[in-house]
C-alpha cells in the first residue's frame, strides 16, 4: 500500500450524504464517514512500508477537514433554530394586526365590504388617472381625479364603469399622471383590513379578504378598519 491517505474529503462526505434533511442526519453521516476514515487510516499505518513511512501531514489535513465540516453542520443547525425563532416572532407580531386597517405597498387592491381605498402621492395639483382591472386584466373602472397637494386619497365603491356592482375580491390598480399623453406612474399604497395571517414555508403573509401580501409590504397600521 502506498504512503498516501485515501481521499475522504469533506466534499465527498457531503456528496455521499446528499442534501441533509436535518443536522442530526448530517452529523450521523459524518460520524459514519469519519469512522471509515479512521479504519482506513489505521489499516494504512499497519501496512505501510517501514522504509517509506506515510507523510503525517496528509492525514492531519484530513482530520482538520472533518472537524471543519462538523463545525459547519453545528453552525447551520444553530442558524436554523434562530431563523425558526425569528419567523415565530414575526407570525405573532403579524397576528396582532388582525382586524386593523393597514396601508400596503402593492399593485393589488382588496375590495372589502364594497369599499377599497388608494392613497397616492402627487408633486402638485394635477390630473390623475386611476384604473382598476379584474383578474383577466380587463379594465372595469377608470377614474379621472385631480390631486390637491402631495398626499391624496381615492375610494372605490366597487361599481364598474357601467354601474355594475363588482363582488368583493382582489383587483389590480394603477395610478398615473392624467395629463394628455403622459404615462408617468405615481407612487401609491392601498388600504385594507387584515383578516388573517398565514405562515407558508417561513414566509409570513397577511390576508386582506381574498388578497394576500407579504408582511414586509406593510407601510402603516391604523386601529380601526
Amino acid at each position: 500500500m502506498s504512503g498516501s491517505v485515501s481521499s475522504v474529503t469533506p466534499s465527498s462526505v457531503i456528496a455521499a450524504n446528499g442534501t441533509t434533511a436535518t443536522s442530526n442526519d448530517a452529523l450521523a453521516s459524518l460520524t459514519s464517514n469519519f469512522n471509515d476514515f479512521l479504519n482506513l487510516l489505521m489499516t494504512q499505518l499497519q501496512n505501510q512500508d517501514p522504509t517509506s513511512p506515510m507523510d503525517t501531514s496528509t492525514f492531519t489535513t484530513e482530520l482538520v477537514q472533518f472537524a471543519g465540516v462538523e463545525q459547519q453542520i453545528n453552525t447551520n443547525s444553530s442558524l436554523t433554530q434562530l431563523i425558526s425563532l425569528s419567523q415565530g416572532e414575526e407570525t405573532v407580531q403579524a397576528s396582532s394586526l388582525v382586524g386593523k386597517a393597514v396601508d400596503v405597498a402593492s399593485t393589488s387592491l382588496p375590495l372589502q365590504n364594497s369599499t377599497a381605498t388608494v392613497d397616492y402621492t402627487a408633486t402638485q395639483n394635477e390630473p390623475v388617472e386611476i384604473t382598476i382591472s379584474d383578474s383577466s386584466g380587463n379594465v372595469i373602472r377608470s377614474a379621472q381625479v385631480t390631486a390637491t397637494g402631495t398626499s391624496n386619497s381615492w375610494t372605490w365603491d366597487g361599481t364598474s364603469n357601467s354601474g355594475v356592482q363588482e363582488p368583493d375580491g382582489t383587483y389590480s390598480v394603477a395610478v398615473s399622471d392624467g395629463a394628455p399623453g403622459s404615462t408617468t406612474s405615481l407612487p401609491f399604497t392601498v388600504k385594507g383590513t387584515v383578516t388573517g395571517v398565514v405562515n407558508t414555508s417561513g414566509t409570513v403573509d397577511l390576508q386582506l379578504g381574498s388578497m394576500s401580501t407579504d408582511f414586509s409590504n406593510i407601510r402603516q397600521v391604523s386601529n380601526g378598519s
